[in-house]
This record gives structure tokens, sequence and C-alpha cells, in this order.
């Protein structure tokens, strides 16, 4: 199977794209410390860095990502922090395309 990193989010809608609570336990095997929450419709991950400077290049960074996969996460900035949450909308839960956008963060850091 392909790293989750290398693939591409694609066009997910309804129950038929939704992740089950087994496959996404399964994909989050492959992230480095995002956990799942919200009834199992969200993954996040708190982001830490030493100043404000970092944390908002770090969040330019997430940014070019989700453009370039068209899959924006909700985003908190704070000083020296930056919480990053995945859901997939249109199928009220979570798709592989939460899961690719983390993997890709993840290489960020």
């Amino acid at each position: 199977m392909t790293d989750l990193a290398d693939r591409h989010c694609g066009h997910r809608s309804g129950d038929a794209d939704r992740l089950s609570e087994g496959r996404a336990r399964e994909l989050l095997r492959d992230l480095s410390g995002w956990t799942i929450f919200d009834d199992g419709k969200a993954i996040g991950r708190v982001f830490e860095f030493e100043d404000f400077h970092r944390t908002i290049g770090f969040v330019n960074a997430v940014a070019w990502i989700a453009n370039r996969e068209d899959h924006h996460p909700d985003l908190e900035v704070a000083y020296g922090r930056c919480a990053v949450r995945f859901s997939t909308h249109s199928v009220d839960g979570l798709s592989e395309n939460d899961f690719i956008c983390a993997a890709k963060i993840d290489r960020l850091v």
C-alpha cells in the first residue's frame, strides 16, 4: 500500500466514503500524535512551537497543503501552538482525505 502522505485527496461524499471506526483506527496507526474525537467524526493534533513566527510558518505550510489537496482543516492558532482538526463534512465524519492530509502535515514536522 502506498504511504498515506504520497496519496492525494479525491472527491468524497455520502455514507460509502465515510470510514468505519475500525478503518479509521487502522489508518490512525500510520500517523504520529493524532487522535480521533467528536464521536469518531474528526481527527486532531496539537503542534507546539518555540515562537509565533514558527507557528505561523507552520500554518502557512498547512494552508499550502490544504489548498493543493482541496481539503481544509479547522485551525486554532496561538503564540506557540496550532491545533489542527480534520473532518469531511460531505460524509459527516472521517474519510481517507483526513488521514492523507494529516500524514502530509506529519512530514512537515
